[in-house]
């Protein structure tokens, strides 16, 4: 059985132990998931980032293989990464090809959240999850959702997937 899996069971069997109801589950599950799949996708980035160190390719070259990579990265049904620069210049934004290259520090949800400088603080604190309002790409309304943010250091990065709450 993979760590993860494992992981999953373990917390799932105690927060049903702890009276958690079953949407405690889900959204601990879901967390697991975000969290695991952010990870992987600034695994990915590192490997390019060792790409350009062996002298493959120059730092530019690795940015932007990075971004196309993360930019059509997916999991499950509708799971994509976006990646934000340190300063807020957004890197990728799955299916907004009108955002990418945007800053987006002053872009904030209907209740005042200004997500993109709360990414930013939390992956220099060592990632972490929001909660805040999004607009889905099929959607106009921002709608509840949760995410993890992960820094990438060596591109100054901020990754990030999350899923929408009901």
């Amino acid at each position: 059985m993979k760590k993860d899996h494992s992981l999953f069971i373990v917390l799932s069997l105690l927060l049903l132990l702890a009276g958690c109801g079953k949407k405690a589950v889900e959204t601990a599950a879901m967390d697991l998931l975000i969290k695991t799949e952010v990870e992987t996708a600034v695994s990915m980035l590192q490997r390019v980032y060792e790409e350009h160190l062996d002298g493959d390719m120059s730092l530019e070259q690795a940015k932007m293989l990075g971004a196309d990579l993360l930019r059509n990265l997916r999991y499950g049904g509708e799971g994509y990464f976006w990646a934000d620069t340190e300063e807020g210049v957004n890197v990728v934004l799955y299916g907004r090809k009108d955002v990418e290259g945007r800053n987006r520090l002053e872009d904030k949800d209907p209740n005042g959240v200004y997500y993109v400088r709360e990414f930013i603080r939390l992956a220099g604190e060592g990632g972490g999850y929001l909660d805040y309002h999004f607009a889905k790409l099929s959607q106009g309304d921002p709608i509840p959702k949760r995410s993890y943010v992960l820094a990438f250091e060596p591109f100054g990065w901020v990754v990030g997937s999350g899923y929408y709450l009901k």
